[in-house]
Order: structure tokens, then C-alpha cells, then sequence
């Protein structure tokens, strides 16, 4: 996973949310309980955390910070600080040596993994957002197509010939295909190829 496609999603992602910045995103319907507003914020986090991950290399915990957008923080502040983590993700990912590895629960991953995980948090949560607030992504496939068989190994044999969003979209339960199994409990892979992993 190369940080072009971190860049290529997240361009992608905002394109489709900033029309909908007008709009209270503490009244609207984020992921799973959460509020848009609180999902936003979630990104940001995230990323920043995979960021740190890179920079710091903790081989057995995450880096102890947490990241939140300022209170007053509008939508349109929110979407900037979820892209300002994916933005910083992607020069961290272009910055360290491939063979690095870092903590994460799903295994020690490389800058590849973080930018797979990258992309995963913000396609998904950027469909979170794009479904409470009335919109639809309609993400690049062949980007889809790579995170699936970096971060979901398990899915690409059996799911050949499928919208690669669409399995992507089931393979982290926000959608059904026919004849799989619901994927609750879903863990993607964090580690490379190469070494063991838990997801």
C-alpha cells in the first residue's frame, strides 16, 4: 500500500463530504452510536496515532497520546483535522524505511500496513459519514481492490470477480454479500506478508 492511495482516498473522501459541512454534524449519525461529529474526530485520532506509531516504533504499545478537535471545532474543522491525520500519515509512510515495524494490535506492521490501515479508516468512516449526512462514496476500485489484499487476505480468493467496494464494505461489516457469513468480530491484517499476524 503505497501513501499515494492514503492520498488518492482521502481526496476522494472529502471531495464527497465538504458540501455537507453546512450542516451540525453533532445532529447527525456517525459510526455505530456515534455522532458524524464524534466519528470525525475518531479519524483525526486514528491517523495521527498511525503517524506517531511510524515516527516513535513502539514494538509493544501505542504511542500514549490522544488527539480531539477543539470543542468549537465547526464541520468543515472537523473534515480538515481527519484530513490533516491522513495527510500527516501519508508523509510519515513516505519518510520510513520499508523495512520498519511498529506496534499494532493486529500485528508489527510496516509503513505499507499503516497506510493500508490508513485507507481502510477513512474509506470506512468516510462511508459512516457519507450515509449520515445523505451522501455515497464511490471510491476508486483498483485502490479498494489493494487495500483488500494488503489488509484482508482472507477475502480475495473466494470473493474474486466482486465489487472490490463492495467486499470491502462487507469484510468490515458495513454490508452483506450473498452466500458470506456476516463479519462481525472483523480484524484486519496489520502485519506484512511475511510475518505471523492475529487478523
Amino acid at each position: 500500500m503505497p501513501a499515494d492511495d492514503l492520498d488518492t482516498v482521502t481526496t476522494h473522501v472529502v471531495a464527497v463530504l465538504a458540501p455537507a459541512t453546512d450542516r451540525d454534524w453533532s445532529a447527525v449519525p456517525g459510526t455505530g452510536d456515534w455522532t458524524a461529529r464524534h466519528t470525525a474526530e475518531h479519524l483525526g485520532d486514528c491517523l495521527l496515532s498511525y503517524a506517531a506509531q511510524l515516527v516513535a516504533r513502539p514494538a509493544d504499545r501505542y504511542v500514549r497520546f490522544e488527539a480531539c478537535a477543539d470543542k468549537d471545532a465547526t464541520a468543515a474543522e472537523l473534515l480538515e483535522f481527519a484530513m490533516t491525520g491522513s495527510r500527516l500519515l501519508a508523509a510519515a509512510v513516505r519518510t520510513t524505511p520499508p523495512a520498519t515495524r511498529a506496534y499494532h494490535p493486529t500485528g508489527l506492521a510496516d509503513p505499507a500496513g499503516f497506510a493500508g490501515m490508513g485507507c481502510v479508516e477513512m474509506l470506512v468512516h468516510g462511508h459512516d459519514l457519507a450515509t449520515g449526512l445523505g451522501l455515497a462514496l464511490d471510491p476508486p476500485r483498483a485502490v479498494c481492490k489493494r487495500v483488500l489484499t494488503r489488509m484482508f487476505p482472507h477475502t480475495t480468493a473466494q470473493l474474486t470477480g466482486l465489487d472490490p467496494w463492495r467486499v470491502l464494505l462487507w469484510a468490515t461489516d458495513r454490508g452483506s454479500l450473498p452466500d458470506q457469513p456476516k463479519q462481525a468480530g472483523w480484524r484486519w491484517r496489520g502485519a506484512p506478508p511475511e510475518q505471523p499476524g492475529t487478523g
